[in-house]
């Protein structure tokens, strides 16, 4: 352990500082204030009888300095700023491949407002960070004790200060990235060792302007990072803690941040003296890894000579956490924290350079995936004896920075490269590229007052000389560039350290012979005659389908609709590439069929539940679980949720839904479901008590309407012989004054549906529409009425074919031509369903070649029935004997007629008038008499007949 520091140690920088400040400001009060005050939180921090490693995240040179640091001190105790609670999880890194990160996460919440669920917190741990060197030396040192000090993640939410529909925030604002990548941490409150960057916007557009630098992530790696990698154990402290003290000085007057940052602190020391009380430690063994910010802490608990009472900590709420490991990778960390793109992937490549440079051997977890064997040094180094403490830091900062000579070969490499791997994506590089793209690069590095190009310079330098104005690929030159120098590594979790469900999945779908922990897309054939053993494999794989992102288990042939199971499937999988959404599906419940039965519960529960989604819900239930208790469950809570809906804004899909399940339970049961007979008693009635109101209300459409009446026509007979009474209908009709064109034509549709309205009057009230220059304007909103019309009563079809075509021959353009594409959107959005009666009815009618179209006549525009003299003409004949083709055809082919009469009730006989005049009362006579009588005073029928029947 470092001697603690003479109180004079930093005397003569304080001093120096203090001058300064007064020759720039004219008084030495505020900035001398701030420059001393630094120089006391160093002086301090490197005081501290327990030792202080303050470090960056995911930061190279705070990663090599914990390794010398660790392989000289050997410490027994581990302070490591994490939270608290996921301790249990680090033993399972070793199988896994870095990055991962260790999260936290909950669904039900007890103590949080349910607007905030789920709830997830990550951790995100790279090789090339101090916290994974801190982890891996605890664990496999034998007598080193790792103990986490920071807040548990219950304690994250507790003390974030939002509201309940704002996303949780806890350090820097993501800042997401396109790519799947990007997206692996989801909207997980991410959780980090040292957030080292200014909270002061001026400051940090100051630093990046004079540093010549675009992003904050280029300005650490110039000025710190680099500096840093070969410093001293000292030298590194007092700048680390210098760092940290400057932007905590000069930070807003966050309230809120600056009090949760000040508690934070408060915990980790209190849980620090905790642990020294109960252990009985000794202080000189033990080392306290914390952030830079955190290490120039005032608070009133820091350090071990304090006599502040311990920090109060409230208990933790009643909400179920779950923890476990999730994959991670350099684009995900660089979104979440805020971080330039490629900069963890540069850090990555500058530790793997660092470590060949110095020799080092870094800790590394035994057994972990992607890691190569390394000689091991457990126990071989020796603890370097504590030497007085020297101030490093006014040398550092006297010193200019140091200028490193170039490496002309990894440049030289560099170039080669990033023209090799541009050329396979599309651009016209060439070796004039390569040469221009190294000379760039030096010169930008000159200009930044550096000698040696870093990778930063580079890629300015390939994105000059090789992008120029186009990017022929998917893929720019940065992006080839961040390939090139590491690419974005992306984690994985190992098969042990997976939860019970996602370890259950890998199990079942291992007879479909695939290497499913790939991140690589495989296509599963799955022939289920053939082979009926991978049944259970195509059921898990609709669920997966259900549960996961559309990516995760996407069928390309076959499909699992209600009545329907295709015989051969195929599907394309992508679970590796999913791992993140798997691994939080086992956080839900230890098997699929747990979480699909959940999440369908919670759907048909949760405040935002409708009829039409707990519809669907049965639907998903029938399609992927043979629970049919779940069914009855989920079909008794659509019942509830129609009868309290207020509003018909769900009318189409309740319609479309429960017609689909009738016909299923009609063609799969020998009796409907209770819970189905009462959503149809409980539907009609519903419907009919708001059809007036919806029919005059603005805010409810057309399409809802005649959705409404769809259910009360074609649920009508199954709901009269469930008990129902259609005189509710009929007052719900009878009470409707709809004002709106639209809404009239249905309401004329459905007062024609239950016989109050002739289709006769209502071709007449049409055409009175068309003859009324005033109401001509309107008449297409009357028409678009019609056309939802055929919802509750498609017998309708053929008159709005006739009545189409009519408005088309009679409407001028004016009126016409803008209401054509109105119709296609509206048909095609909101009744796509109702095109095809309308298509088959207009084949129907018309004729199907040109020719005949020339001389065809709408039907509905045939001349009228012949005059009243031929009809005069053709009466004797009827009453004739066998004068006349009608009552010809009907001497010779009785049976007709005597079929007709049957049905009537009349079981004598029919004979021609003649006939039954020879015979007499007594066979029939007066009946035939009735008969020729009757045609003769009602003449135009047999007259009609006549006319189709007479040969052309």
């Amino acid at each position: 352990m470092t001697a603690p520091t003479a109180p004079g140690l930093f005397g003569a920088l304080r001093e120096q500082l203090t001058d300064a400040a007064a020759a720039f400001a004219g008084s030495p009060d505020a900035l001398a204030g701030i420059l001393a005050g630094i120089v006391d939180d160093v002086d301090r921090a490197l005081g501290e009888p327990l030792e202080i490693f303050p470090v960056c995240h995911h930061s190279p040179a705070s990663a090599l300095a914990m390794v010398r640091r660790l392989r000289a001190k050997q410490p027994k105790v581990i302070y490591l700023e994490l939270c608290e609670d996921l301790r249990p999880l680090l033993g399972e890194l070793r199988n896994c491949r870095l990055p991962v990160a260790v999260q936290a996460f909950a669904t039900e919440l007890d103590g949080f407002p349910a607007e905030w669920s789920p709830l997830s917190v990550v951790a995100p741990i790279t090789e090339a960070s101090a916290e994974y060197q801190a982890i891996a030396y605890a664990l496999e040192t034998p007598g080193v004790e790792l103990v986490l000090v920071d807040r548990s993640t219950d304690h994250v939410f507790q003390w974030s200060p939002r509201a309940a529909d704002q996303p949780p925030q806890d350090g820097p604002a993501a800042d997401p990235e396109s790519g799947e990548e990007a997206a692996l941490h989801g909207d997980a409150v991410g959780v980090e060792i040292g957030d080292l960057r200014p909270r002061f916007a001026e400051l940090e557009a100051y630093l990046l302007h004079h540093g010549k630098v675009r992003h904050w992530s280029e300005w650490w790696d110039q000025y710190v990072e680099r500096p840093l990698a070969d410093a001293d154990h000292d030298t590194y402290r007092q700048v680390m803690v210098l760092i940290g003290s400057l932007f905590r000085r000069l930070r807003p007057a966050d309230a809120d941040r600056h009090d949760r940052d000040e508690d934070r602190e408060r915990y980790m020391w209190t849980r620090i003296r905790q642990h020294l009380a109960a252990s009985g430690a000794d202080p000189a063994d033990c080392l306290h890894v914390c952030g830079a910010f955190h290490a120039a802490s005032h608070v009133e608990q820091f350090g071990l000579d304090s006599t502040a009472p311990d920090f109060p900590i409230s208990p933790r709420t009643g909400t179920r956490w779950r923890y476990g490991l999730i994959p991670s990778s350099h684009s995900a960390i660089e979104a979440q924290f805020g971080l330039a793109r490629g900069a963890v992937s540069i850090a990555a490549a500058s530790w793997t350079t660092a470590v060949s440079r110095s020799g080092l051997v870094p800790y590394r977890l035994d057994g972990q995936r992607g890691q190569k064997k390394t000689r091991r040094t457990r126990g071989a180094a020796t603890p370097a004896p504590a030497g007085p403490a020297t101030d490093r830091l006014t040398g550092f900062l006297a010193a200019p920075p140091a200028l490193d000579e170039l490496d002309e070969a990894e440049l030289r490499g560099w170039c080669v490269d990033i023209v090799r791997l541009a050329r396979r994506n599309g651009y016209l590089a060439s070796t004039a590229d390569a040469i221009a793209v190294f000379e760039t690069a030096i010169l930008l590095a000159n200009l930044r007052n550096r000698a040696r190009p870093t990778p930063y310079d580079f890629a300015d330098a390939a994105v000059t000389c090789i992008e120029k104005d186009a990017v022929p690929g998917r893929r720019d030159v940065r992006r080839l560039c961040e390939i090139l120098l590491g690419g974005d590594r992306v984690g994985q979790v190992g098969y042990d350290s997976l939860p019970p469900l996602a370890r259950d999945v890998l199990d079942r779908l291992r007879p479909l012979g695939l290497d499913l922990e790939k991140r690589t897309v495989q296509r599963a054939l799955l022939d289920l005659r053939a082979d009926p053993a991978l049944a259970p494999c195509s059921d898990l794989l609709w669920m997966l389908r259900h549960l996961l992102p559309p990516d995760a288990a996407r069928p390309i042939m076959g499909e699992r609709r209600l009545g329907h199971r295709s015989l051969q499937e195929s599907w394309d999988l992508a679970l590796g590439r999913n791992q993140r959404a798997l691994i939080e599906l086992g956080y839900e419940g230890v098997t699929v069929e747990q979480v699909l039965e959940q999440r369908l519960r919670r759907a048909v529960r949760g405040p935002d539940a409708t009829a039409a989604r707990a519809l669907a819900a049965v639907e998903d239930a029938i399609r992927l679980l043979d629970s049919p208790r779940l069914v009855d469950e989920l079909g008794a809570r659509a019942v509830e949720l129609l009868a309290a809906e207020r509003t018909v804004d769900d009318a189409p899909d309740v319609l479309r839904r429960i017609r689909r399940l009738l016909a299923h339970h009609r063609t799969t049961a020998p009796a409907l479901p209770a819970w189905c007979q009462a959503f149809v008693t409980t539907g009609y009635a519903h419907y009919c008590t708001l059809l007036p109101t919806a029919f005059v209300d603005e805010a409810t459409g057309v399409r809802q309407v005649g959705a409404m009446l769809g259910f009360l026509f074609s649920m009508e007979g199954l709901a009269l012989s469930l008990g129902c009474d259609r005189s509710q209908l009929e007052l719900a009709v009878a009470q409707s004054h709809p004002e709106t064109p639209a809404k009239v034509a249905l309401l004329w549709a459905a007062r024609h549906q239950l016989g109050l309205l002739p289709l006769a009057e209502l071709r007449a009230r049409c055409a009175d529409l068309l003859a009324n220059p005033l109401v001509v304007p309107a008449f297409p909103q009357y028409l678009s009425g019609f056309v939802h019309a055929l919802e509750p009563v498609p017998g309708l079809a053929p008159f709005v074919v006739e009545t189409m075509s009519t408005a088309f021959a009679r409407l001028p353009d004016p009126v016409l031509l803008p209401w054509l594409p109105m119709l296609i959107t509206t048909l095609r959005e909101q009744g796509p369903e109702l095109v095809p009666l309308l298509v088959r009815e207009a084949e129907r009618t018309f004729p199907t070649t040109l020719p005949a179209l020339d001389a065809w006549t709408p039907p509905w525009t045939a001349p009228a029935a012949p005059a009243a003299p031929a009809v005069a003409a053709a009466a004797p004949a009827v009453a004739g004997a066998g004068a006349g083709p009608v009552h010809g055809l009907l001497v010779a082919h009785p049976e007709a007629v005597d079929a007709v009469a049957a049905l009537l009730g009349c079981d004598t006989p029919w004979q021609p008038a003649a006939a039954a005049a020879a015979a007499g009362p007594a066979h029939g006579g007066a009946p035939g008499a009735e008969a020729a009588a009757l045609l003769v005073t009602h003449p135009a029928t047999a007259t009609a007949v006549a006319a189709l029947l007479r040969p052309t």
